[in-house]
């Protein structure tokens, strides 16, 4: 928690201030001497001693006025704000190795699944653009807030030969500056999310496209998925060929780029991945004054304080 007006929390100084000299005035209460002689009659007309209750009040307005000097300093938090305005491109590996299947049903179908959830979680203001990637990157549909096109189009993704991340990353740079803008509008926060199993075979190199990505100023956050246990069957090969998930390549890439880096071996940890991506790609973290909350907490505080004390000495604290 941080605060607007820090320099207001001196006066949390002065509490126990207060505290001292309330036990001093209490310790300086004059004895009452009485003499009587039938202690009986007296214990029967003499008011019983309110005991620990009659500190009670002081401790509850002492705490009450703690709570609204906290208030007075202006407390913020952290709030999730859904941006205005963004922009951003999920890529998706269409490659042969996304034919295996140590993800259930295998890894094309699970990536599938889990792209078109988040795809719905996405606030209506995202521009979501969608590009496919295997040998060659083509952007599948352009920045739109049509996400159920977006969702649509994924269902029909099929795969082919080899690997170009690289491409992919230019295709969404591509996607990215196609979005038409109003005279004088600056261009709106940019991601792309790349989603694959493998690393680059053809195309241009990763270091190119991190070096594009990065001179856009567009984090790039990567998600290897799959297992290393991954197999596929090629026409013509006498033996399933291994396809294991290559993770290096596309952590090196989201930390290049300032994006975030995230592994999935199941369909469950690829809903979970897009959950976190959701969160980065959609919101903005804003503080948020709070301190209404702490000036009704301590009110409320006050005016239970005086019930008490009103129903138990007839007095206010």
């Amino acid at each position: 928690m941080n605060f607007l007006a820090p320099e207001r929390l001196w006066l949390l100084g002065l509490l126990p201030l207060l505290a001292i000299g309330y036990i001093v005035l209490q310790r300086r209460r004059a004895p009452y001497a009485v003499r009587f002689t039938n202690l009986e009659l007296l214990e029967s007309v003499a008011p019983r001693s309110p005991g620990w209750r009659r500190h009670l009040p002081a401790l509850a307005f002492l705490i009450s006025v703690g709570i609204l000097v906290v208030g007075f300093a202006q407390p913020t938090r952290e709030t999730e704000v859904v941006r205005e305005h963004a922009v951003v491109v999920l890529a998706l590996d269409v490659s042969l190795s996304m034919e295996a299947e140590d993800v259930e049903p295998n890894r094309l179908a699970a990536a599938k699944e889990a792209a078109t959830e988040f795809i719905t979680t996405l606030p209506e203001t995202i521009d979501l653009a969608l590009v496919a990637f295997s040998g060659q990157a083509r952007v599948v549909v352009s920045p739109t807030e049509d996400h159920t096109q977006v969702a649509a189009a994924v269902q029909f993704l099929d795969v082919s030969e080899s690997t170009a991340i690289g491409e992919a990353i230019f295709a969404g740079l591509d996607a990215i500056e196609s979005l038409p803008l109003d005279s004088g509008e600056e261009a709106p926060p940019a991601a792309i999310v790349v989603m694959s199993d493998g690393e680059t075979t053809v195309g241009r190199p990763d270091a190119q496209a991190v070096a594009a990505a990065s001179e856009a100023g567009v984090a790039v956050s990567t998600i290897a998925f799959g297992t290393a246990n991954g197999m596929i069957v090629v026409p013509g090969e006498p033996t399933p060929i291994r396809v294991p998930v290559a993770e290096a390549p596309l952590a090196l890439i989201a930390e290049q780029t300032g994006g975030r880096a995230f592994t999935a071996s199941s369909l469950e940890e690829l809903r979970n991945v897009y959950n976190d991506i959701g969160t980065v790609v959609g919101f903005d973290v804003e503080e948020q004054d709070i301190s209404p909350w702490f000036v009704g907490t301590g009110l409320v505080g006050l005016m239970i304080t005086a019930a008490f004390s009103l129903a138990w000495f007839s007095r206010l604290p």
